[in-house]
């Protein structure tokens, strides 16, 4: 085993953990599930069957990652976000058949307590403010806040806030990057 568990985790048999991941206390991480190298599972941490975790995946405590989420590489996700897999739950229904996908995309960051409606998909280095209500999809480095989430701006790909010039260009305070604006679409320079 070239990853840590602490001893009051689970980890179920036909799951794939991949080196130098750590899954800390009373986490489970259930049957036929992905989790990619380096990755840091928090406290109280749900990782449902068939998900997928990249690598460098930041999961922060009591997160449950339900069937039908997929998440690529350097995704953070704060704590107590929630991901749902069924649009109409009912107790007294089995809707197994049912749940609807989620893609998380590389280097995106979802804040505390947000809530992703399943079927929606988050663009690469979005960021998803706290308590925000996710219940459509995100472009890439796009900046959603509010319930319902509602764009309020684009943030670099290191979590700074854009400001385009005229021109449409704007370069981020710490990394220096360019970005470029073009027909209400980020992208690097």
């Amino acid at each position: 085993m070239d990853y840590f568990k602490h001893k009051t985790a689970i980890v179920d048999f036909d799951c794939q953990v991949g080196a130098g991941t750590k899954i800390w206390h009373f986490s489970h991480v259930m049957k036929n599930s992905k989790i990619g190298e380096n990755c840091t599972i928090g406290q109280n941490v749900v990782v449902s069957p068939k998900v997928t975790l990249g690598d460098n995946v930041k999961v922060q405590n009591n997160v449950s990652i339900y069937t039908g989420v997929t998440c690529e590489d350097d995704v953070f996700l704060g704590p107590s976000m929630v991901f749902t897999n069924v649009i109409n739950p009912r107790a007294n229904v089995n809707r197994r058949d049912q749940f609807k996908r989620t893609y998380v995309s590389k280097g995106a960051t979802i804040g505390a307590n947000a809530t992703i409606v399943c079927g929606n998909n988050i663009g690469k280095y979005a960021f998803i403010g706290a308590g925000t209500v996710v219940t459509k999809d995100v472009p890439d480095y796009a900046l959603v806040v509010g319930n319902p989430a509602r764009q309020t701006g684009w943030m670099s790909e290191y979590g700074h806030r854009l400001n385009f010039n005229s021109d449409g260009i704007a370069v981020c305070p710490e990394s220096n990057q360019r970005y470029r604006l073009v027909e209400g679409k980020v992208q690097r320079d």
